[in-house]
């Protein structure tokens, strides 16, 4: 791995020295007007890159891979309408790792060798924006690989220059993960007086983020990827970054909330719309928000503009397997009180560490169709996870690898993936579940989502206006979408039979749809308001017009 001289000075010296690579001056940046606003209502696309194209044959998806396939997530035409269209893609960890998923870095520097270069990176990078989308990058700052040369440094009986970059005890003080009863702390072996914590694992060893040595590299490596085209990060287990103890003091701690202000200061410093997105997985709603900052200086928060929305994807999926509309109303209501102004929700269905939905809904073409649609009328940033816009499942197991399979793009024996073996098998039961099969499809799930995004970009509503729950029968979802002089008025029916939503939106004078599903009924005015009939896992959309 290369490296500048050990330790490199702090970043703010070197750029005043002239020392560490990629150090040119960061520009000045006014607080109250930075933040990523393009993000804000843009459709994002999760890639795990070795399931997604193979370009050599090994088996393994590649950086030149996904390049070939940009067309097919968004070609820069907007005369088109073959491709999904959308707006930015988040890649999974892509740096130099020993294992097959890349959360645990052997070089921060480095694209892993199974996925090109550096330069290659730089060039999809290129390809992306050209076509009008954003890349932002996997960045996991709590812990690195146990492979890693700081951290063999770090435990080496030699002198031990990264000997604080990590956390050592001489003896085990004996606690174990927040969320199991796995031991937290690691002996090194035949060293009975070295003790490090490692939450995660014992091939995670967790950095020192009270040293100001780690804070300084990683804003390099920040810095480095944005140089290198990146328009921003997916931050990692973001609860967990400084321990103030056993139990829960391994998780929401202040240290962790003052690194985090740190980090995004720098990196709007660096590249003012830079984005970063925060994984804090917590179904307490007081502890998730904190993680946004504060809100009064800078719009987006001065901590992470953009969260996962883990509570709000658990009430998607209880809704669309019940049938009831009333877990996602809660949840959106939840959000709306205790969201600050502001600051931007990333709603989704699942992501790599979950059952996908196809699965989870049996592939029930109806729910799925469902879900689509909801995830893209909510306000925020919603993901997509590769291959949720074709309904992609998972062989019956629920270990990490059968939930990032290779991306299906036909029905040959390699998916369309690779002309190679797959570095993991594909599912035996697929027919019909492939780009090939659904592209020229109008009623496929792709169509679906296509279709959904497109609406989403030709609706200021949709794509940046708030929303407002509104009163509906169990088995429905309804909420008003306003924005930018565009009111929109968002249907979902969840349940398996007809539903009657209304009266609805006295002030309106006109609907116009902008989408209805089949066997959708036209509105009907009444007294105090408009009332629709949806048939049984049906949506509509309609402008409402004054009178």
């Amino acid at each position: 791995m290369r490296r500048r001289p050990l330790p490199c000075l702090s970043l703010l010296a070197a750029v005043a020295l002239g020392g560490c690579a990629a150090s040119r001056p960061a520009p000045a940046v006014d607080d109250a007007i930075a933040g990523p606003e393009w993000a804000r209502g843009a459709v994002f696309y999760e890639v795990f890159v070795r399931s997604f194209q193979d370009s050599d044959g090994d088996g393994k998806g590649d950086l030149p891979g996904l390049i070939a396939r940009l067309d097919e997530l968004n070609d820069g035409d907007p005369a088109t309408s073959s491709d999904l269209g959308v707006d930015a893609l988040w890649l999974m960890p892509v740096f130099k790792s020993p294992s097959y998923h890349g959360y645990d870095a052997t070089d921060y520097e480095t694209i892993n060798r199974d996925y090109g270069t550096n330069e290659d990176f730089a060039r999809l990078c290129r390809e992306a924006h050209r076509r009008g989308m954003r890349v932002i990058v996997d960045l996991v700052l709590n812990h690195t690989s146990s492979q890693h040369p700081w951290f063999l440094l770090s435990a080496s009986s030699r002198p031990r220059q990264y000997r604080d970059w990590y956390i050592w005890r001489k003896e085990n003080p004996g606690w174990t993960r927040t969320w199991d009863t796995a031991p937290a702390w690691h002996r090194l072996p035949d060293r009975p007086d070295d003790w490090f914590y490692g939450l995660f694992w014992e091939e995670m060893p967790d950095l020192d983020w009270r040293n100001p040595a780690v804070r300084e590299e990683m804003k390099y490596v920040a810095r480095l990827w944005l140089d290198r085209g990146a328009d921003g990060f997916r931050l990692d287990a973001v609860r967990h970054l400084v321990e103030d103890g056993p139990g829960a003091a391994q998780e929401d701690t202040e240290g962790t909330h003052e690194v985090l202000k740190e980090l995004s200061a720098w990196v709007r410093l660096v590249k003012p719309d830079a984005l970063l997105v925060g994984e804090a997985w917590t179904d307490e709603m007081p502890t998730f928000v904190r993680y946004f900052g504060d809100t009064r200086k800078l719009p987006t928060g001065d901590e992470l503009p953009m969260l996962f929305d883990f509570g709000l994807s658990g009430a998607i999926l209880d809704g669309l397997k019940t049938g009831r509309g009333a877990p996602i109303a809660a949840r959106l209501e939840a959000n709306r009180a205790a969201f600050p102004p502001g600051v931007i929700d990333a709603p989704f269905l699942t992501n790599h560490d979950m059952i996908r939905v196809g699965a989870q809904l049996g592939g029930d073409a109806a729910k799925l169709r469902s879900g689509a649609a909801i995830l893209l009328t909510l306000p925020g940033a919603p993901f997509l996870y590769y291959g949720e816009e074709i309904g992609m499942r998972q062989p019956p197991n629920n270990d990490d690898e059968f939930k990032r399979t290779p991306m299906q793009w036909d029905a040959t024996p390699g998916g369309g993936f690779t002309s190679g073996t797959p570095w993991q098998r594909l599912p035996k039961d697929r027919a019909g579940l492939d780009v090939a099969s659904q592209r020229a499809d109008p009623a496929s799930l792709r169509s679906r989502y296509r279709d959904l995004i497109r609406l989403r970009h030709a609706s200021e509503a949709l794509r940046r206006g708030d929303l407002e729950v509104l009163p509906a029968p169990e088995g429905l979802l309804a909420f008003a979408r306003r924005g930018a002089g565009e009111a929109v008025l968002v249907l979902h029916n969840l349940s398996d039979a007809a539903a009657t939503a209304g009266p609805l939106v006295p002030e309106a004078g006109r609907l116009v749809p902008l989408l209805a599903d089949p066997g959708v009924a036209p509105p009907q005015a009444g007294v105090g308001g408009w009332t629709v009939t949806l048939p049984p896992h049906a949506s509509g959309v309609w402008r409402i017009l004054a009178r």
